[in-house]
């Protein structure tokens, strides 16, 4: 009887569990993923098409696409004054149709380059550089021309760089990259650094990249980088190019000087300020005192002056030929106080040395009103330093590893010009265990030439340790420098004036070259790192 409850019940839950089991939704699993780009099945007219006399193109896929960054990736070729007008955009569909705006030129060949903007509704597939091609004559222009991009200060070149062809007829000046809309276009867009025009004709050109800021294919210098090729460009030929990037320093230029307070009146400037000389026409009284200091941070000069009843002032600007003239209104404002900030604070390398920075020009300075103990009390012998170029005071001693310092200036110790002199400052500083820092020794090989620069810089290319190197020697040291990754890079210092020097379009002069270790550097405290650099004779990031 047992038996049988038992075989019934067993039954009976067993039907139970299939039919909630068959009830239950699965989520189907699918098949793969789709990594096939979609197709075109027909054009109209026909690509490659020569005689073409229309303003419309229509391009029919297999499946359902759409545009991703069209005004960025559609590059047409010679360039156009209006941008072709193209649809749908931001909606599928399986024909894509371009309407010409613009009026053709005769026996040209043109090339509407995509790049990856075309892409499958679904999974987002590219069709990759998909061009169209046609010709308004009865032939289509099948010369080319490639190489690649460089820049001439970072190891990466910027993506989206313009590559422009300008032919050179009788009216080609090279002034045409500011004004004038070049004879072919190629982009290098967002995943490469090298380069390919196509359909190109017959011809002497100039070979241009641009860093277009602006999308107008014109030269802007304030925002744009340029490279190019000094030499005429003959085409055909079969010559891979490299362009190098570099931004320009603007033409010297002084703006409308401002007064900013009472005894500070701002001049301002575009390009290098070297040789800048500030004159006060206006008649001073005998105990008028100025001082020029470069700011900080701005590409300003300020100029300092004691106070004296004038209702303006007048003020010649000059550098070798550029003379310009300003007047300066004079009003009630307030006087600059004296502000001083400390240029390291907490750690300090031992290399460093330790400085105070002034808000006004700093003019003397009263050492025994100045301090420094040790760890242990014990008083530091220093000497002192004014920098009136930065106007900074400088304070210099031999720091030991893994020490700290206490630095104290009393009352009185700094005065500026209008006899401001500061109240007691108390700074501390320390210096790590040598323990905690490492060594970098680099040994160079392959330089063509001296003086170089060998610096080691960050990820962001900002240089943590630098040398001027005039002679070989069998390695260089950057010694008791903090753990982290540092690049490696030599500036091929052409004229030694210990720094990179950037190129001029106009006067045809290219960037000094930068070589860079091909691999970032960890550095882990208490490391000793030799690293053999052997410098390439190509170029810029190579």
């Amino acid at each position: 009887m047992r038996s049988s409850k038992f075989l019934y019940y067993s039954l009976f839950f067993g039907l139970m569990f299939s039919l909630i089991n068959c009830a239950k939704r699965s989520t189907p699993t699918g098949g793969p993923k789709d990594e096939t780009p979609p197709e075109i099945l027909s054009t109209n007219p026909d690509n490659y098409q020569v005689g073409f006399d229309g303003n419309k193109i229509t391009l029919t896929f297999d499946e359902l696409v759409k545009l991703n960054d069209l005004q960025k990736q559609l590059i047409v070729s010679p360039p156009l004054k209006n941008a072709p007008m193209v649809s749908p955009q931001g909606s599928a569909n399986k024909k894509i149709t371009i309407e010409l705006l613009d009026t053709l030129k005769e026996n040209t060949t043109y090339v509407l380059n995509f790049g990856q903007s075309i892409v499958d509704y679904n999974e987002g597939n590219p069709y990759p550089f998909y061009s169209y091609v046609f010709s308004t004559g009865s032939y289509i222009d099948s010369l080319e021309l490639g190489g690649f991009v460089t820049d001439a200060s970072q190891k990466e070149p910027d993506n989206f760089v313009s590559v422009m062809l300008y032919e050179m007829d009788t009216a080609y000046t090279d002034s045409a990259v500011f004004r004038k809309q070049p004879t072919y276009i190629t982009n290098t867009l967002d995943s490469l650094t090298d380069f390919r025009l196509t359909n190109l004709k017959e011809g002497k050109y100039r070979l241009i990249a641009i860093k277009d800021e602006n999308n107008d294919n014109l030269f802007s210098p304030k925002t744009d980088k340029i490279g190019f090729v000094a030499d005429t460009i003959l085409i055909p030929n079969d010559t891979i190019y490299e362009l190098t990037l570099f931004r320009e320093v603007p033409k010297f230029r002084a703006t409308r000087p401002s007064l900013a307070n009472k005894n500070k009146i701002v001049f301002g400037y575009e390009g290098r300020p070297e040789g800048m000389k500030i004159e006060l026409l206006s008649d001073t009284p005998e105990d008028f005192r100025s001082v020029i200091i470069q700011d900080r941070e701005t590409d300003t000069l300020n100029y300092y002056f004691t106070p004296f009843e004038a209702d303006s002032l007048l003020f010649r600007v000059e550098k070798e030929t550029i003379i310009d003239t300003f007047t300066v209104r004079l009003r009630e404002l307030y006087n600059d106080t004296l502000q001083v900030t400390a240029v390291q604070s907490g750690n300090i390398q031992l290399t460093d040395t330790f400085a105070i920075a002034a808000n006004t020009p700093l003019t003397s300075y009263e050492k025994e009103l100045i301090s420094i103990l040790d760890q242990d009390s014990t008083a530091v012998d220093f000497s002192v330093l004014l920098e009136e170029q930065k106007n900074e005071m400088r304070l210099l001693w031999l720091l030991e590893p893994g020490s700290r310092y206490d630095i104290q200036l009393l009352p009185g110790a700094m005065t500026d010009l209008f006899e401001k002199q500061n109240d007691t400052l108390q700074y501390r500083i320390s210096t790590k265990e040598l323990g905690k820092l490492g060594t970098i020794r680099v040994k160079l090989q392959g330089v063509d030439s001296y003086p170089i620069v060998l610096q080691l810089t960050d990820q962001q290319n900002k240089v943590k340790a630098s040398k001027v190197i005039r002679e070989p020697l069998p390695g260089y040291n950057f010694s008791n420098i903090d753990p982290g990754n540092y690049m490696i890079r030599v500036i091929h210092d052409v004229n030694g004036n210990g720094k990179w020097d950037t190129g001029d379009f106009l006067e045809k002069r290219q960037p000094e070259r930068i070589s860079y270790y091909p691999e970032m550097i960890e550095l882990r405290a208490n490391w000793e790192i030799e690293q053999t650099f052997i410098l390439g004779q190509i170029g810029p990031g190579l």
